[in-house]
C-alpha cells in the first residue's frame, strides 16, 4: 500500500530512535481522566490482496446455488458444506468461518452485499457507456487507498477515520491523553486526518522500543532518547524529534495503563496475528477511562487475500484465523460490557472475479460483501443487494463477473460514522461524494 510523504518522514524517524511506536502530534499530553462516559469504538479490519467474498457469503437455495456452482467450476464450495444461516435461509457461509455463523445466528453480526468504490450510482449501462467511476479499478495500491479514503482516487491524502477525528476530536476527547486513532496493523491512510494524526503500535510490544542486546538496551534507548533534545538548528529534524518524543510518551502511556489492569478472561487463539492485533486493542479499550477517551477508532488487518492461484486452500485459511479472532474480540467486548458500544466491520481491496481463472484461483474484481460485528448491530440481516450471478449480466462491469457495486463505500462509512456521533451537518466534511446517493444511512447498526 501506498504511504504519503508525512507518514514515511514519521516512520523515518522512529527508526532512527529504535521504536516501534509511531505517531504525529495530537495535542499536548493530559493528566490521565478518571471516567470516560457516553463511550464509542469503531474497529475496522482490513482483508489485504482482496478477499474473495464470492466464497464467503453464497447463495444456499437450489436456484441461487445452482447458478452459484455452474459458473464458479472449480471454485465451488460443496453445498452439503457450507454453513446454513438460520435468519437467512437462502444463504449460507464458508465452512472456514463457523464463528461468523454463530455470531450471524445469534444477531450479533450481519453482512452488507456488494459494497465498493463508487463516485455515483452506477449501472452497467452507464459504466460501458464511460460515466464517472473511481480511478484505477481492480489495482490494489488505488483501490485499498480509495476504500480508505472513500474518493475517486488513491491522491486524497486524509482517510475518512481521520477526517471523523478531525471533526469530533474537540467533542468527545478533548481531554485525552492519547490519539482518538490507534493503528495495530502499520501505516494506513485510513487513519491520517488533516488536524489530527493516529498512534501507530506494535501488538504485544506497548512500550514501543525493539532491542535485542539484552543489558545494553536501556543505555541505548537513554541515548536515542537524549539525541532528542539536541537542538540541530534544522527545522525538520526538530520537528521529527518532537514527533519521536511523543511517541515515547504516548507509548509510557499506554504501557503503564495496561500494566495496572487484570488480564483478560477471554483466551484469544494463539499463533494468529490477527487474533493479537484484536487482543491489544481489547486491551486498550479496557483502559479507556484512564486514558480519557470517548471516542476511539481501530486499525487492524490480515493478508494475503491475492489468490490468483490454489484459492480454495488460501483464502480458507485466511478465513480460519478470522472466523476466531473475531468471535475472540466480541467475546472480549462483552466480558468488558461495551458489546454494544464497540462496532467491528470489515474492508478489503475488492472482491474477486466470479469466472475462476486457469490456475484454481480468481482474478481482481470489484464490488464485495463485508462482515460488521457488535451488540448496536442489527444482526441476523443481509443489507444491501446481493448481485445476479451471471456473466455479462446486469450487475456485471464486463463479461468474467466483476461485480459494480450496488452500495458504495461511502454509504457504508457514513451508516458507521453517524453511529459513532458524526452529525448530518458534519457528514460532508467526512465524505465529501455522500451527497450522490440517495441514501447515507444503510440501517445496520
Amino acid at each position: 500500500m501506498k504511504a504519503s510523504r508525512r507518514s514515511f518522514i514519521r516512520y523515518a524517524s522512529l527508526a532512527a530512535a529504535g521504536n516501534l511506536l509511531g505517531l504525529r502530534p495530537f495535542g499536548a499530553l493530559n493528566a490521565l481522566a478518571q471516567s470516560a462516559g457516553d463511550y464509542k469504538a469503531l474497529v475496522c479490519v482490513f482483508l489485504f490482496g482482496g478477499n474473495d467474498a464470492n466464497n464467503m457469503l453464497i447463495p444456499f437455495d437450489t436456484t441461487g446455488y445452482g447458478q452459484y456452482s455452474s459458473i464458479r467450476g472449480p471454485l465451488a464450495l460443496a453445498q452439503n458444506t457450507l454453513l446454513p444461516l438460520t435468519p437467512a435461509p437462502n444463504f449460507a457461509l464458508n465452512p472456514s468461518i463457523p464463528d461468523i455463523q454463530t455470531l450471524f445466528n445469534n444477531k450479533n453480526a450481519a453482512f452488507v452485499a456488494n459494497v465498493g468504490t463508487l463516485v455515483q450510482p452506477l449501472t452497467r449501462t452507464q459504466y460501458l457507456a464511460g460515466q464517472t467511476a473511481p480511478t484505477n479499478l481492480f489495482s490494489h495500491p488505488d483501490q485499498q487507498l480509495e476504500w480508505q479514503n472513500a474518493a475517486q482516487s488513491a491522491a486524497t491524502p486524509t482517510g475518512w477515520a481521520g477526517r471523523m477525528a478531525d471533526v469530533l476530536g474537540s467533542s468527545y476527547n478533548s481531554g485525552a491523553s492519547i490519539p482518538m486513532i490507534t493503528s495495530v496493523a502499520g501505516d494506513s491512510l485510513f487513519c491520517n486526518g488533516t488536524n489530527s494524526t493516529p498512534v501507530s503500535i506494535s501488538p504485544g510490544n506497548l512500550s514501543g522500543a525493539a532491542c535485542s542486546e539484552g543489558a545494553e538496551c536501556a543505555a541505548r534507548q537513554a541515548a536515542a532518547q537524549a539525541l532528542l533534545t539536541l537542538n540541530s538548528g534544522v527545522s525538520l529534524v526538530q520537528a521529527d524529534d518532537g514527533i519521536t518524543t511523543n511517541a515515547y510518551a504516548y507509548a509510557k502511556t499506554l504501557s503503564d495503563a495496561v500494566q495496572s489492569i487484570s488480564p483478560l478472561q477471554t483466551v484469544f487463539p494463539a499463533n494468529n496475528g490477527l487474533a493479537a492485533q484484536l487482543k491489544q486493542i481489547a486491551q486498550i479499550i479496557q483502559v479507556r477511562a484512564a486514558l480519557g477517551v470517548q471516542r476511539q477508532i481501530f486499525f487492524a488487518g490480515i493478508g494475503n487475500f491475492d489468490t490468483h492461484a490454489d484459492q480454495i486452500t488460501l483464502q480458507n485459511g485466511l478465513l480460519s484465523q478470522i472466523s476466531p479472532a473475531l468471535a475472540a474480540f466480541y467475546q472480549a467486548t462483552v466480558e468488558l460490557n461495551v458489546a454494544s458500544e464497540v462496532t467491528t466491520f470489515t474492508m478489503s481491496d475488492f472482491s474477486r472475479a466470479f469466472q475462476p481463472n486457469s490456475n484454481n484461483g480468481s482474478d481482481h474484481a470489484w464490488g464485495s460483501h463485508h462482515i460488521v460485528m457488535g451488540g448496536a448491530v442489527k444482526g441476523g440481516q443481509i443489507y444491501g443487494t446481493y448481485p445476479t450471478l451471471a456473466l455479462g449480466g446486469p450487475d456485471d462491469s464486463g463479461s468474467n463477473g466483476r461485480w459494480i457495486p450496488s452500495t458504495a463505500t461511502s454509504q457504508y462509512a457514513a451508516t458507521l460514522a453517524q453511529w459513532f456521533g458524526v452529525t448530518s451537518s458534519e457528514l460532508p466534511t467526512v465524505l465529501p461524494a455522500i451527497g450522490n446517493f440517495s441514501t447515507n444511512n444503510l440501517g445496520f447498526v
